[in-house]
């Protein structure tokens, strides 16, 4: 039986809400369906997670807390665009006002990936495989938000949430479901595009400026997609992508195995991803390594922006000490809290951000990017108006990550910030889900 952990994290600048969430100690039959797991409980979180503010926006008359609609896409029959059980995907819209009118920003929803036919048949039980089970209405917050005390570059633009029910990144390619054999669909690619070609026919294709972001696996998406998304839109309009906690290492576990390069291998396969890579990159390695981030923004032409953290708490648990390497729980508390990580788990988190700041060193070099590299126990800084723009955020050089994005987007200056190693930062939010406070 697998051992269940309840975790009480309390969330709001100000606030005392609780969530309840489930850790699971996960044995080798868990791991393929780990991403899961945490994406449905990153899921469950952002559905509770909202702005703090009340003050109605006097732009807008709005506020933070307004509910967004679920909107189907309405030729995605006519695409053959399904989610992982048949169903149709969804986003969900909210229109700009004024200076707005013609700046776009997507943001797209993370929640892992599926590896293996019984992972991704349980996936498409969930929000995250169908939208089926979707929520008929969300809260926009952080770079959604329609506040300008929250969100003061983005808060007038056209805002889309657009959520993922494919479990491959938005990558997927229908002939791997004859090659399996299964009854689901890998429809990623086929839902990009008939996205796409939705929001350019509600006013995406006369955008000026655009920005297209994305959360974990979202913000691999939006990497993937970053060209494709630039391709799309008029000449002549500014555009630009974002992944927050989406660069994800292409590194060895503590035991020397190659874990999450196996994962990625599995999900390449399985969904057949390889249709969606950079094509110079498949050329010249396996595909599942062209998956990996690094890979992507060295081949990528439209500017991009990096927010992650070096301590990235998702990676640290499924990519350095995945449940199998932990049997004795040596590591369950630190991974509960970095509070709780001893002298030498220390170390060895440290060692971790230096593999992820070797990663960045030819992006740092390219022209045009920009990056916000805290050394935070989170994972997702942008989707939260707490981490992303608030009086306690997150700062680098006296810069939360909303200002951050905001100078690189409007070229003001160049923003290229790292962090200096973990517990320097006082400002940084760590996740703490030992019952104590986000601290």
């Amino acid at each position: 039986m697998v051992n269940m952990q309840r975790w009480w994290l309390r969330v709001g600048g100000g606030g005392r809400s609780y969530i309840m969430i489930l850790w699971q100690r996960w044995g080798k039959r868990e791991w393929a369906i780990a991403a899961v797991g945490f994406a449905i409980v990153l899921l469950a979180f952002s559905f509770f997670l909202s702005s703090d503010s009340s003050s109605p926006d006097q732009f807008s008359g709005t506020t933070d807390t307004d509910f967004v609609p679920l909107v189907l896409l309405r030729n995605a029959v006519q695409r053959g665009a399904y989610c992982l059980d048949g169903s149709i995907p969804a986003y969900h819209f909210q229109k700009g006002f004024g200076s707005g009118t013609r700046r776009w920003v997507l943001h797209i929803e993370g929640g892992g990936w599926c590896n293996t036919v019984a992972s991704c048949s349980f996936r498409k039980g969930t929000p995250l495989g169908s939208s089926n089970f979707m929520e008929h209405q969300v809260q926009f917050s952080g770079i959604l938000s329609n506040d300008p005390s929250h969100n003061p570059d983005f808060y007038n633009w056209n805002k889309v949430k657009i959520r993922y029910c494919d479990g491959g990144s938005f990558a997927g390619h229908p002939e791997s479901e004859q090659k399996n054999d299964t009854k689901l669909f890998f429809r990623g690619q086929l839902i990009w595009e008939a996205m796409m070609d939705e929001l350019l026919s509600i006013g995406l294709s006369t955008a000026q400026q655009a920005l297209l972001s994305g959360c974990s696996a979202g913000g691999l998406a939006t990497l993937i997609h970053c060209d494709d998304f630039r391709g799309v839109l008029p000449n002549d309009a500014k555009v630009k992508c974002l992944s927050d906690a989406g660069f994800f290492l292409n590194e060895k576990d503590v035991a020397g195995n190659a874990t999450i390069q196996s994962f990625y291998h599995d999900v390449v396969n399985l969904q057949g991803v390889a249709g969606s890579l950079k094509k110079d990159c498949v050329a010249k390695m396996e595909a599942s390594k062209c998956f990996f981030p690094e890979q992507i923004v060295k081949r990528t032409n439209t500017p991009v922006f990096l927010v992650n953290p070096t301590f990235d708490f998702w990676q640290i648990k499924h990519i350095l000490v995945p449940g199998p390497l932990d049997p004795n729980d040596s590591w369950y508390k630190c991974q509960l809290s970095i509070q709780n990580c001893g002298p030498e788990q220390i170390q060895v988190l440290q060692g971790f951000r230096n593999s992820f700041l070797k990663a960045l060193l030819e992006f740092e070099q390219m022209k045009g990017g920009g990056m916000f590299i805290n050394s935070c126990y989170i994972h997702c800084q942008t989707w939260m108006s707490e981490t992303w723009h608030s009086p306690n955020s997150p700062r680098i050089n006296n810069k939360t990550i909303a200002e951050s994005v905001g100078d690189w987007f409007f070229e003001r200056k160049v923003t290229k910030y790292i962090d200096c190693p973990y517990p320097c930062n006082p400002t940084c939010y760590n996740m703490d889900f030992t019952g104590k406070r986000l601290h």
